[in-house]
Formats: C-alpha cells, sequence, structure tokens
C-alpha cells in the first residue's frame, strides 16, 4: 500500500491520529475526572509533537490500522489488508509503529518476529527520532479503546486499568493486558 503512485491522486484523507482518542476520552464514562483531564493534556501534547515530527520516509498512501488482525492470508499465500476505512495520507512510520508497540509495549511480538518485519520492510521505525511520538499515540489509542469497550461492555472495565498503565502507575513495559472484545 505504501507503494501506491501517487498517493494523493486517490483523495485519501491526510492522517489525524489522534481524533479518535480525543472523542473517547470526552465520551468515556468510567474516567474519573483526574484521569479524563490527564488524558486531554496527553492527547494535546502528542497532537503537539505530532505536527513537528522529524522528516523520515516520504508520505504516502497508510493503512492507519495497521495490524496483524487486519490482513488475511489465502491457501495460496496471497495476503489481502482488510478494514480499509482509516486509510489516509501521511508518514509511513505511522503504519509501521504498530508492530514496534506490540513488541515493545505488549510484548505481543516477540524479538525475532520484530526483526523478521523489520528485515522484510528494510527499516526498523524505533531508530527514526520520530518514534517515540508514534508510539506515545499509538499507546493512547489502545487506552482509550479499552475504555470505550469499559464503557460498553461492563465485562471488560477490568481492562480500564490501562490508564494506569499509561500514567506510569503500573508496572513498566511491556504491559500485560488481556485483548478487549
Amino acid at each position: 500500500m505504501h507503494e501506491l503512485v501517487p498517493p494523493r491522486a486517490l483523495g485519501l484523507p491526510t492522517l489525524d491520529p489522534l481524533v479518535k482518542p480525543r472523542r473517547r476520552v470526552s465520551e468515556a464514562g468510567v474516567l474519573n475526572p483526574d484521569d479524563r483531564r490527564w488524558l486531554e493534556v496527553c492527547a494535546d501534547q502528542l497532537a503537539a509533537d505530532f505536527v513537528r515530527l522529524p522528516a523520515g520516509l516520504p508520505p504516502c498512501a497508510l493503512h492507519g490500522d495497521a495490524w496483524d488482525g487486519n490482513v488475511a492470508v489465502d491457501a495460496e499465500g496471497t495476503a489481502y489488508l482488510l478494514d480499509l476505512e482509516n486509510s489516509c495520507y501521511g508518514p509511513p512510520e505511522w503504519d509501521l509503529v504498530s508492530t514496534a508497540v506490540k513488541h515493545l509495549t505488549t510484548a505481543t511480538v516477540t524479538a525475532a518476529e520484530y526483526e523478521d518485519f523489520c528485515s522484510t520492510y528494510v527499516m526498523d521505525v524505533t531508530i527514526w527520532p520520530g518514534h517515540p511520538v508514534l508510539t506515545g499515540i499509538q499507546e493512547l489509542r489502545m487506552v482509550t479503546f479499552s475504555v470505550q469497550i469499559a464503557d460498553e461492555h461492563p465485562h471488560a472495565r477490568a481492562e480500564a486499568h490501562r490508564v494506569d498503565c499509561l500514567r506510569d502507575r503500573k508496572s513498566a513495559r511491556p504491559w500485560t493486558w488481556t485483548a478487549v472484545p
């Protein structure tokens, strides 16, 4: 997808990675006022940092929600991208950081798997200076998704503790999280 030419001709919107987290924070019923305010300030800081990202790879067409659950592989080994409603235009590092976060933040991708991913793409996004900003945004997105799910499904409320992880009130990374339905 990153090799589509010319991507701007596709009419894709520009990446705006903080729309969903901001909405989720504003609508979350399970958040206490202190956590809500902290998450709002965090989103504001990440937004300011995002517009000042250092130069990286040339902007291109993005999946926008790149993770292994959005790829299907048929019996012949052909991969198909799924869930394209977040497709947009922006830095390809955005799609790449999802796998880095799964490796460094949640340890759901092993070191060997991450090395294979980097070798295949021929880039390790974690050595790019903008990596901490994109990682912070991805972690905020994961946390606010769990808060949204906790609001919708009371059985998932235990995973709302992810706010504590993001606020460094829990153990250091990698964080052990249970998948939220």
